[in-house]
């Protein structure tokens, strides 16, 4: 008797909903030649649930996802939204939606394509064969710490983390190590800053039940550097919320383009899976979005919530198979196109090539 898993949809604003339909679209394709079922219910965030129910996050939509197996998640915000009170702002929403979540481990693979290695604006001796994986920390930090204000003369925010909260990530950074090439990178500002001095002793601790993997720590300046100059040093990276966000980002442009990277948010209820892309409100309805971040995503949510690691290997077959066919959106068009697809046709290409 086949499986049948409940996953939650959160189109959302933007580009969301047509890159959202192309994933599900593979999805289920995917689901029919592995034999599970998917029950699909969608919800409300963002700008959208800000202009049906008047706040960025409804209850319902915690209710919803907390009940499901896993979340597929599209983008959220836009200019139209950018000045609402903050507490009614988006991206707002979406802190709260993480946190009420409990996904403390941001997963943001970095992975070049040998087809699209001319998309990076690095030489290709620097970048050929590089693979990263950074796990962020996602719901502590200056980004959720207490005290934090503004009035108009003096702003502050305060970063915390606990050693509980360091011990958690930690261990979900370790142990992924332990499934790649058993390198660790810890990245941290330890000579100035009193919470990464905490985060450092932390980890090193941590690692003595990690004998296997090689444990290294950096510091973050020195580490923006080190991707640019040579990504391939790199496994796995371990960082804090603001760190984690700036470098992953980084690493998306090292390997060519945001629009072909996916994310997986995990903790201990259910995961998130979402392109680190946002919303690009300026391209949206225009049909040449790139899909293959959210298909991606949709290989992420296959591996790591479903345990449906035969069909997540499909996907990223298909997905390369179109690649090295020539077949690309509009955003990686100059980079040895056979024929530019759009958004739709892009999906379509890559749930044909499933087998």
């Amino acid at each position: 008797m086949s499986k049948t898993y409940k996953i939650s949809i959160i189109k959302g604003d933007g580009i969301g909903p047509e890159i959202i339909d192309e994933a599900i679209k593979v999805l289920d394709k995917v689901a029919e030649i592995c034999d599970f079922k998917l029950v699909y219910k969608e919800y409300l965030m963002g700008g959208i649930a800000i202009d049906t129910v008047g706040v960025p996050l409804p209850q319902e939509t915690i209710d919803g996802v907390l009940d499901s197996d896993a979340c597929l998640f599209g983008s959220i915000g836009g200019p139209k939204w950018d000045n609402l009170p903050r507490e009614l702002r988006a991206e707002t929403g979406l802190l709260k939606f993480r946190e009420a979540m409990g996904v403390y481990a941001n997963l943001r693979p970095a992975v070049i394509y040998d087809e699209l290695i001319n998309a990076s604006t690095l030489k290709a001796d620097v970048i050929k064969g590089v693979d990263i994986m950074v796990v962020r920390e996602l719901i502590g930090g200056i980004y959720f710490g207490q005290p934090r204000g503004n009035d108009g003369e003096r702003a502050y925010n305060t970063m915390v983390y606990t050693k509980s909260e360091i011990i958690r990530i930690g261990k979900k950074a370790f142990e992924i190590a332990k499934t790649r090439d058993n390198r660790l990178c810890s990245v941290d500002k330890a000579n100035v800053l009193e919470v990464s001095q905490l985060w450092r002793d932390t980890i090193n601790e941590l690692s003595t039940d990690y004998p296997e993997v090689e444990l290294t720590h950096m510091y973050v300046d020195n580490a923006a550097m080190q991707l640019v100059r040579n990504p391939k040093q790199f496994d796995v990276i371990v960082t804090g919320n603001i760190f984690g966000d700036i470098l992953s980002d980084t690493a998306s442009m090292v390997v060519g383009s945001i629009g072909l990277l996916p994310s997986a948010s995990t903790g201990d209820k259910t995961a998130i899976y979402e392109p680190i892309h946002g919303s690009a409100p300026d391209i949206t309805g225009l049909g040449i979005a790139n899909p293959i971040a959210t298909i991606e995503s949709v290989a992420m949510m296959l591996k790591y919530s479903l345990n449906q690691e035969e069909a997540a290997l499909k996907i990223q077959a298909a997905i390369k198979k179109a690649l090295v066919e020539g077949y690309r959106t509009k955003d990686i068009a100059s980079f040895d196109a056979k024929e530019v697809l759009t958004t739709e046709q892009m999906g379509e290409m890559i749930k044909n090539n499933l087998v």
